[in-house]
């Protein structure tokens, strides 16, 4: 039985995970004191006696309590932005390469993709990963989101402007885009990942919904080398084939109207790809506290647990 201690289980992401073990058989979860859950020297004790310490903690909070760790033999899988680009940390997203999955499998530094990074990268990896798209194209990615993914915060200002919509004041229920500043924190993760010389235009979309999330990225037959849409449908279809929890939809199963919650509660990303000979679309489906969060987090840890 492997000991575990989440770091951060208040937060939102801490709490899934937490929620996740606790049906678990095979893991003991290590419980930190309240009124110490800040205290640096508790926690250095908890992270050191853990088999794997998971960090769900701002990125500052983060970067302490991995500093914490004396223990060479503990697995820390951070879930905040700290470590993402740091090439000493495996980039938990073993759907990627066979390579990104023996890292995670043989590191013991482990950082937890974004789930805006998530959708791009199941989508974009594979084409420059392969040489079918250049690394210098101008992309542009769009993400609708649930509201869950800004925090504990966030979900109790939606959940109390919820409380209050009246049909004269909808505006609640509008999806809102944010980051209008065009810096988003998961940019440089989604550029260094995928091996970009530049970052791509992206705009995420807050949508007046709790979770589930589809992250779109808008293509054109020039950048695909020659591939139609069709071919890159195959294509990614046979890139992933064998992976359990990454799956490419079918041409006739795709839905007219597409709903980001399709993968909630599960571990799942699906693909769809929309196009003519104009001009097409990938859109990844995920949930952005699962396959974005919290089920990547501990989908590491199991795959540690293999080796």
């Amino acid at each position: 039985m492997k000991k575990v201690f989440v770091d951060g289980q208040e937060g939102t992401t801490g709490l899934q995970i937490r929620e996740k073990l606790l049906a678990r058989k095979d893991v003991e979860l290590l419980e930190i004191e309240p009124e110490l859950r800040k205290e640096p020297a508790r926690r250095a004790e908890l992270l050191n006696s853990a088999d794997f310490a998971f960090l769900c903690l701002p990125d500052d909070a983060a970067k302490e309590s991995a500093s914490l760790v004396t223990n060479q033999s503990t697995v820390v899988i951070d879930t905040s932005t700290a470590h993402r680009t740091n090439d000493a940390w495996a980039y938990g997203l073993p759907e990627l390469s066979p390579e990104h999955r023996e890292k995670i499998k043989n590191s013991n530094r482990i950082a937890n993709p974004g789930c805006h990074s998530t959708g791009f990268l199941l989508a974009i990896y594979p084409l420059i990963t392969k040489g079918i798209m250049k690394t210098d194209e101008n992309l542009v990615c769009y993400s609708l989101t649930g509201y869950s993914g800004g925090g504990k915060k966030m979900i109790a200002d939606y959940k109390e402007a919820l409380s209050q919509v009246k049909f004269e004041s909808e505006s609640v229920l509008a999806s809102k885009p944010y980051a209008l500043g065009l810096r988003h924190k998961h940019l440089p993760e989604m550029q260094l990942i995928a091996k970009l010389a530049k970052p791509p235009l992206f705009n995420p979309i807050l949508g007046p919904y709790s979770q589930g999330m589809a992250v779109t990225v808008s293509l054109f037959p020039n950048m695909l080398s020659g591939m139609s849409f069709d071919e890159l449908r195959v294509f990614l279809s046979d890139y992933y084939n064998g992976s359990e929890f990454v799956s490419v939809v079918a041409a006739n199963e795709n839905p007219l109207t597409l709903d980001p919650t399709i993968c909630n509660g599960t571990n799942n990303a699906k693909i769809f790809v929309f196009g003519h000979e104009e001009h097409g679309q990938v859109t990844v489906v995920l949930d952005n506290l699962g396959k974005g969060a919290s089920g990547a987090a501990i989908q590491s840890m199991d795959l540690k647990n293999s080796c």
